[in-house]
């Protein structure tokens, strides 16, 4: 994952508006004012955002909104964009790879935090923020000692909206926190809300001192009070987002549901395509159909033939009125009739001869008949083979017609094309069933349902605990500034009342005013915890990975003062010294404890590029650093830009000249 692009308006820290191009390696943003650009902060705003509006103070001026822009290569190598309006809402797009247009995603909060840690793969919020957000404000030297928990980065904490899993929904790093009354001499720097040493109070002051340290000790009673509700807010967001995860299981199956039922409707049917129902078992009698109609054919044909050849044997009919046979008898016939009509005896028998004649003369008609039957008969038999042929042709048009239209539609050249296109709706059909049978299967399984069971109860005691939250207010300053505060004020009193011990330095005041001096917090267990949950394995197996490469990181910015490092199995951290003293972290000079946390996250982030790649984001945690050592933090820096995108916002000329390419914000 690396950041693509960053585009601003009315932003603190950046210009008044601007895109900032962001390539891969090691990049040195330098701020267009001597505050440095909350990038973390303001990346943390928009890949975490809390939904109530805490993001509103990253803006320069409340007179006009500030909007905020981040493009990114997710860890699925697709390219997002979150893009959010301070204090308001926001949208989640992707660019589709193949119109390379961006699609919108959501623009609801809560899913769109959802699809970052599952789909592009966002590490939670507390991971990204302690590992791969380095600042100054992080540094063991600047954190209350003996603190057991880990310091959020920030001054101000907003309180998480439900349904947000793994959200601390802390303020971003850098942002100036709401400021308190402090007290005389409470001298407090620029954007990291970190407290500068203590001045001397007037003796005058020291009753209000007192009495602001009773204020503070009440807030701080208030703010554990508020992070105890937080933090169970947050374990309830994490067992709301493994339910929601849980439930959403189905939702690869219901997307492959959807997919199948769409390309199932979207297949044509004959009815959808005006064939008949039948279409695939004519297509299937279709060579079959040809043959009969190819067998009729040829029978009809040589019928006829035959036909043909029995009119051409046939003579011609002569006409009866030329037969001369014929007009001879009927001659006899008549003469003899007449004969008979004279008197005499033997000339009336005479007349007895025109029977035969006119037989003749009729039989001669009769066969004149005949042959004009036979003749008539061939003819009719000609008529008759043209009603067959139609009628062969008729049937076997309706019976192939509509295969004719089906190879027509489906554009196949045989009807044996024909059924495999209308199958194929079956086949989907059976998809579907099975796929429908899959997900009642799924969404009856024990898990399923107590998940769906659960999912509810928890969403109703995280709005129980909202409200107990908002009752005691909307924000409320982080644990760790209090105790901080109230730290630097005890200090203060104490110098005040004992200004011989002004030269101790604040260790001495401190230890008169708390009672001796705490050891700086080991920050081991922390790191080593988070690296461990990242690459989903054991603290064990982080320190076998990264204790070679975090001694030579320590040895190198200590100038060898430090040739080895140890860690028991909770990760606590013991170093060995040049003389052979073995030692714990937390008893060293504040100024090498923070070299070591230096070198222990340049580790974890090293050995972490290797499987999982985020970019490094480090706002100059460097402040106060000898500035020897600056060039050699860099070139480590610039090794770590050939792992992973390191994104370091610094006005230091020198570390511009190490870097890949500088960037004006």
């Amino acid at each position: 994952m690396h950041f693509v692009e960053v585009a601003v308006q009315n932003v603190r820290g950046f210009s008044p508006a601007g895109r900032f191009a962001l390539k891969t390696g090691y990049l040195v943003l330098k701020p267009p004012t001597p505050e440095l650009s909350p990038l973390a902060g303001l990346s943390l705003a928009l890949l975490y955002a809390d939904g109530r509006g805490g993001d509103a103070a990253l803006a320069a001026s409340t007179q006009k909104a500030g909007k905020a822009a981040l493009t990114f290569v997710g860890q699925d190598s697709v390219t997002y964009r979150v893009l959010r309006e301070l204090g308001g809402g926001g949208s989640l797009h992707r660019l589709n790879p193949a119109t390379k247009q961006p699609e919108l995603v959501t623009q609801d909060t809560t899913e769109g935090n959802q699809f970052l840690r599952g789909q592009v793969g966002l590490p939670p919020r507390t991971t990204f923020e302690q590992l791969f957000c380095l600042q100054a404000a992080q540094l063991p030297s600047r954190r209350p000692r003996g603190a057991g928990r880990p310091a959020s980065t920030s001054g101000m904490r907003a309180l998480s909206s439900p349904g947000m899993p793994g959200l601390h929904a802390q303020s971003s790093p850098g942002m100036p926190a709401l400021r308190s009354p402090t007290s005389p001499g409470m001298a407090i720097s620029s954007p990291g809300m970190s407290i500068s040493s203590p001045g001397v109070l007037p003796a005058s002051d020291i009753p209000a001192a007192e009495a602001k340290v009773r204020e503070l000790e009440k807030e701080l009673v208030f703010c554990k009070e508020v992070d105890n509700l937080q933090f169970e807010v947050d374990g309830l967001n994490s067992q709301v987002f493994d339910l929601e995860s849980k439930l959403r299981s189905t939702d690869g199956l219901k997307e492959k549901l959807r997919q199948a039922e769409a390309a199932w409707n979207a297949e044509p049917t004959p009815e959808s395509m005006g064939l008949p129902q039948d279409i695939v078992a004519r297509a299937e009698r279709y060579p079959r159909m040809l043959a009969r109609r190819d067998e009729a054919m040829a029978r009809l044909q040589s019928e006829r033939e035959v036909a043909e050849e029995e009119a051409q044997r046939l003579p011609d009919v002569e006409p009866l009125v030329r037969n001369r046979n014929f007009w001879i008898a009927v001659g006899v016939g008549v003469a003899c009739f007449v004969a008979g009509l004279f008197p005499k005896d033997w000339i009336r028998y005479v007349a007895l001869l025109d029977i035969p004649a006119f037989g003749f003369a009729a039989v001669l008609a009769i066969r004149y008949v005949d042959e004009l039957q036979d003749k008539d008969r061939l003819s009719r038999r000609g008529e008759m083979f043209a009603v067959r042929e139609k009628k062969i042709l008729e049937e076997f048009e309706a019976e192939a017609g509509p295969v004719r239209k089906a190879l027509e539609v489906f554009d196949v050249d045989t009807p044996q094309d024909i059924p495999p296109r209308l199958q194929r709706r079956e086949q989907l059909g059976a998809e579907v069933a099975q796929l429908r049978a899959q997900l009642v299967s799924m969404e009856k399984h024990p898990d399923f349902v107590e998940a769906a069971h659960q999912l509810p109860v928890l969403r109703q005691q995280i709005e129980l605990l909202n409200a107990k939250i908002s009752e005691k207010g909307s924000f409320v300053r982080d644990v760790r500034e209090v105790e901080r505060e109230l730290a630097r004020l005890k200090e203060s009193i104490a110098l005040a009342r004992n200004p011989q011990l002004a030269g101790m330095g604040m260790a001495g005041a401190a230890d008169l005013a708390g009672g001796g001096m705490e050891p700086l917090e080991d920050p081991a267990p922390l790191v080593l915890g988070l690296a461990g949950d990242l690459l989903a394995t054991d603290v064990a197996a982080v320190i076998g990975m990264t204790r070679e490469r975090c001694v030579q990181y320590f040895s190198a910015l200590t100038e060898r003062r430090y040739t080895s490092v140890e860690w028991d199995r909770d990760g606590r951290t013991m170093v060995v010294t040049s003389s052979g003293r073995r030692m714990p972290v937390g008893e060293l000079p504040p100024r090498e404890v923070d070299l070591f946390f230096l070198s222990l996250r340049l580790t974890v982030v090293e050995k972490v590029s290797a499987r999982v790649k985020l970019p490094l984001l480090v706002e100059d945690a460097l402040v106060g650093l000898d500035e020897s050592r600056l060039p050699l933090i860099g070139r480590m820096l610039k090794h770590l830009g050939t792992l992973t995108q390191v994104l370091h916002v610094t006005p230091h000329p020198g570390l511009a000249q190490l870097s890949d390419g500088p960037v004006n914000l």
